[in-house]
C-alpha cells in the first residue's frame, strides 16, 4: 500500500495558499498549513489537516525558517510549498537544512534576480520585448533625480524589489502614481532609504494581461492566461475580478524566452499591460511564485499545483496547454473593497486614467452578482468555511 505524501503550505492567510490546499487535498495529498495566526484562510479548508502557527517571515525570517524546519521534522513532511515572496526569501537559502524535503522552486539566486524588476526589464529589453520607458534612482540623493523633468507624465514610481530588508526585518514597498513634478517630489520624499533603488516608469494605461507558465527541465508543462477586469486598488494592484482568455502566441513566446534567460524552473506569472492607445503589450514584471488568481486557472482546467508536484516527484504528467476561456473569477471581499474605494474617493485622488468607469458605472457593474461563466474565488459549497472565516475577518477589520 502506497503511503500518502504530506505537503506543508506556508502563508495560509494568502488566497493562493487556499487554492493550493484545495488542489492538493483533492489530489490525495495530506496538506498541512502554517500561518502567523494559526487560524488562517487556507487553514479553514476541509482539505487542511492542521494549521500550525509560525512567526511572520517578513518580521522574523530566521525564527520563521527555524519554525518551518521543526514542523517539517515533527510532521514528517515530504514536500514544502512556500507561497509569499517573504517565505521564499527566508526558505530558499536554507534548502540544504530542510532534511531532504522537496522544495520545487528555483535557486535563491535565480529567485532574487527574477524579483528584481530593474534586472527583469533590462533583460527583456535586450531580447526585444517592449518595456516602459523608465529611469532608475539608486538612492534618495541620486543626481539623476534632478533630471526627472525629461520624463513624460503620468509616471509610476515603484521599488525595484517589492520586499527589502532593513535591520533584519523585511518590509514591503508599494508603487505610487504621480501626475506631475510636484507630486513626484512629494512621493519620492515619502520612500524610505531601504526602498531604493526606485524605478520612475512611464505609466502604461490599458488592460492587464497575465501569462502563467510552469517550466520544468526546459519544457512547458502548463500554460494559462487571463485579463484583469477590476483591481484593488482601482488604479492598479491585485485583481479582484478577472477572466480566462486565449494566450496570445507572441506574449507566450516572449515569456518563455525571458524565463529561459533566467534558467527558470517552476511556476511563474509574467505580467503585461496593453497600451490602449496603440495596442502594444509592455512587460511589467515577473512573479516567480503562485499568484493571487490561481483558483481561476484551476477552475479553467490548468491545475498548476498538481502539475508542479507531479513533476517534482518525477511523474510524466501530460502538459496542460488547453483550457476553458471566458471563465471569470470574483474575489468577493476584494471586489467590495474596490467598490468602497471608488465611492469614498474621487478619480484624481485614486490616480485613475481618463477613461476609467464612473462611480455610477462601478456600482452597476458590482451589482451584476452573477453572469454565465462567473465563479466565486473563495466561496465553494463543498468547502464553505474559508469564506466564513474571511467574512468574519473582513467585518472585524472594518470595525463593523
Amino acid at each position: 500500500m502506497l503511503s500518502v505524501l504530506s505537503v506543508l503550505v506556508t502563508d495560509g492567510q494568502e488566497r493562493p495558499a487556499l487554492a493550493v490546499v484545495r488542489s492538493l487535498g483533492r489530489a490525495g495529498y495530506r496538506v498541512i498549513v502554517c500561518s502567523s495566526t494559526g487560524r488562517s484562510l487556507a487553514g479553514a479548508s476541509r482539505y487542511c489537516v492542521a494549521d500550525v502557527r509560525v512567526p511572520d517571515p517578513l518580521l522574523a525570517a530566521g525564527p520563521f525558517a527555524a519554525a518551518i524546519e521543526r514542523v517539517l521534522r515533527e510532521r514528517r513532511i515530504d514536500m514544502l510549498i512556500p507561497i509569499s515572496e517573504g517565505a521564499l526569501l527566508a526558505l530558499l537559502p536554507e534548502r540544504a537544512r530542510l532534511n531532504g524535503v522537496c522544495l520545487p522552486f528555483a535557486s535563491k539566486e535565480q529567485f532574487r534576480r527574477i524579483c528584481d524588476k530593474e534586472t527583469v526589464l533590462r533583460v527583456a529589453s535586450s531580447l526585444g520585448i517592449p518595456t516602459p520607458t523608465q529611469r532608475t534612482l539608486a538612492r534618495s540623493d541620486d543626481p539623476a533625480r534632478l533630471g526627472a523633468d525629461g520624463l513624460r507624465f503620468p509616471l509610476v514610481v515603484k521599488p525595484a524589489r517589492s520586499v527589502n530588508e532593513v535591520d533584519g526585518v523585511r518590509v514591503r514597498s508599494a508603487a505610487s502614481y504621480v501626475a506631475d513634478r510636484t507630486k513626484l517630489d512629494a512621493v519620492l520624499s515619502s520612500y524610505k532609504p531601504e526602498s531604493y533603488p526606485l524605478l520612475l516608469q512611464q505609466r502604461i494605461e490599458g488592460p492587464g494581461i497575465g501569462i502563467f507558465l510552469f517550466l520544468w527541465d526546459g519544457e512547458v508543462r502548463a500554460l494559462f492566461a487571463h485579463r484583469r477586469i477590476r483591481e484593488k486598488p482601482p488604479s492598479g494592484g491585485v485583481s479582484v475580478y478577472r477572466e480566462s482568455i486565449a494566450a496570445a502566441p507572441d506574449l507566450v513566446q516572449h515569456s518563455i524566452r525571458l524565463l529561459n534567460e533566467f534558467r527558470w524552473q517552476g511556476v511563474a506569472m509574467v505580467e503585461y499591460k496593453v497600451d490602449r492607445n496603440d495596442g502594444t503589450p509592455y512587460l511589467m514584471e515577473i512573479n516567480g511564485r503562485f499568484w493571487g488568481s490561481l483558483q481561476l486557472a484551476i477552475d479553467a482546467g490548468v491545475d498548476f499545483p498538481k502539475q508542479l508536484l507531479a513533476a517534482a516527484r518525477g511523474q510524466q504528467a501530460a502538459p496542460v496547454l488547453r483550457y476553458r476561456t471566458g471563465l471569470r473569477s470574483r474575489w468577493w471581499w476584494g471586489d467590495v473593497d474596490h467598490l468602497l474605494t471608488r465611492l469614498r474617493h474621487n478619480d484624481e485622488h485614486l490616480a485613475l486614467p481618463p477613461d476609467a468607469p464612473s462611480r455610477w458605472r462601478a456600482v452597476v457593474e458590482f451589482l451584476k452578482f452573477w453572469r454565465p461563466g462567473d465563479r466565486t474565488e473563495i466561496f465553494r459549497v463543498s468547502d464553505p468555511l474559508p469564506f466564513a472565516r474571511e467574512s468574519i475577518n473582513w467585518i472585524l477589520g472594518h470595525g463593523l
